[in-house]
């Protein structure tokens, strides 16, 4: 009988020394987008699919987005650290205060271009904002459009319009500027907007024109300002560890996958996206109104001491030099704007 069981134990063996072994390696993937999403449909799916033949299938990917158990806004820097995801594309505005270097780039009327926002983040981030991205591998940084203001029973064209407004804003930043401007700004995750304009919780919202579309608020707005007077940055980041557990060949298909050639993407991008909003507003005779000159010099000037204000208070927050980092913002994105 124990001759019998040693043979058995030493077949066992064998066929699992001769079975072939499975490199193959499963990176959970979350964002807080609808699948509808640009964000989602030209950017995380394309990207999943370079890397996984880059590494000639060595490496696939489960996608978790908006909807899902794992695509909470609030979340997503969170879940990447802890290792319940792999990989993250998040909103730095929400949660409130963990990204105040990057977060800079918010202030009104630094830029309205999602190519020049998107590539000044990247250019600052290995000398300025790498601090913020402890125990992240960093595969990319970007902001969007020019944000306007989006209303659905007042039509917006002057600072006085905007007195008494409850408008959704997305960070910090951008409600220091619409409390600046006379509104009262209401803190939501993209996903509730809908839903709390059409209960009238709130009168509208600050969002490019993408969003607009791919939460379907067109359904529930008709004015629309065209102020360019923020954007927002988001973050594509790895868990450092599994970065690091990661084959050379796998780390090296990531790596040409992301960084600046990826972050060179998102200009383009974000034009088409809001091509695609606008032409949906349009469509569906909505007032669109531009800020003229004069008007936005005065918002301006309105806004100068919050700005400043801003920058004062993240330098007590402990970025000694947030003064110097929004300075250096303004420098490189006047220079892509020549």
């Amino acid at each position: 009988m124990k001759n019998l069981l040693k043979l058995s134990a030493l077949a066992s063996a064998s066929l699992l020394l001769a079975a072939p072994s499975s490199a193959q390696t499963t990176l959970k993937l979350s964002h807080f987008l609808p699948s509808v999403h640009g964000i989602h449909t030209d950017f995380i799916v394309p990207w999943t699919k370079q890397v996984t033949q880059c590494t000639d299938g060595e490496v696939q990917f489960e996608i978790f987005p908006g909807g899902t158990q794992l695509g909470n806004v609030a979340k997503q820097q969170e879940q990447v650290l802890a290792g319940v995801v792999d990989i993250a594309h998040g909103l730095h505005g929400i949660p409130r205060g963990r990204f105040p270097r990057t977060s800079l780039i918010e202030l009104p009327f630094l830029t309205r271009d999602a190519g020049d926002a998107s590539e000044t983040l990247w250019e600052l981030y290995p000398e300025y904002l790498a601090p913020e991205y402890q125990n992240l591998k960093v595969l990319a940084l970007h902001a969007h459009n020019g944000g306007l203001v989006h209303t659905s029973e007042k039509k917006v064209e002057t600072m006085e319009d905007m007195a008494g407004l409850r408008l959704r804003t997305p960070s910090p930043a951008i409600s220091d500027m619409l409390t600046a401007l006379g509104a009262t700004p209401q803190g939501l995750p993209p996903g509730a907007v809908y839903e709390n304009i059409q209960k009238h919780v709130i009168d509208g919202t600050v969002f490019p024109w993408d969003p607009v579309k791919s939460f379907g608020l067109n359904e529930v707005l008709k004015y629309h300002l065209d102020a360019g007077a923020y954007t927002v940055p988001f973050f594509f980041v790895m868990n450092q560890r599994k970065y690091d557990s990661l084959p050379a060949n796998v780390q090296t298909c990531i790596d040409n996958a992301s960084g600046a050639s990826l972050v060179a993407n998102f200009g383009d991008w974000w034009d088409k996206w809001d091509a695609a909003g606008r032409k949906e507003a349009v469509e569906a005779n909505h007032v669109i109104t531009e800020l003229t000159d004069a008007e936005r010099k005065r918002w301006r000037e309105t806004l100068q001491p919050t700005i400043d204000a801003y920058i004062e208070r993240t330098s007590e927050q402990g970025v000694d030099n947030a003064r110097e980092i929004y300075e250096r913002m303004a420098e490189l994105l006047s220079e892509k704007r020549q």
